[in-house]
């Protein structure tokens, strides 16, 4: 069975959150790809939580950074020149 990343994934979520917001999709594909693994008996189950929590802030970060995006393209339609 291979060794968790949850410690990994559980950082690189919380960078993202802090401002280096390409590590947010980053951490919700590895943590995804874990959590599978996980699932599949093929990884150490010990790092389940790290891992979800670590996925959840990167997939946030990155929702919430397309929003953004989205938004400022809008708004740059409706209010610009």
């Amino acid at each position: 069975m291979r060794p968790h990343r949850g410690t990994l994934i559980l950082f690189l979520g919380v960078f993202a959150l802090l401002g280096c917001i390409p590590l947010g999709p980053l951490a919700w594909w590895m943590g995804m790809h874990d959590v599978l693994q996980m699932a599949a008996g093929k990884m150490d189950r010990r790092g389940k939580l790290p891992t979800d929590i670590g996925r959840f802030l990167g997939m946030a970060v990155t929702m919430l950074t397309c929003f953004v995006l989205l938004a400022g393209v809008v708004v740059n339609l409706v209010v610009g020149d």
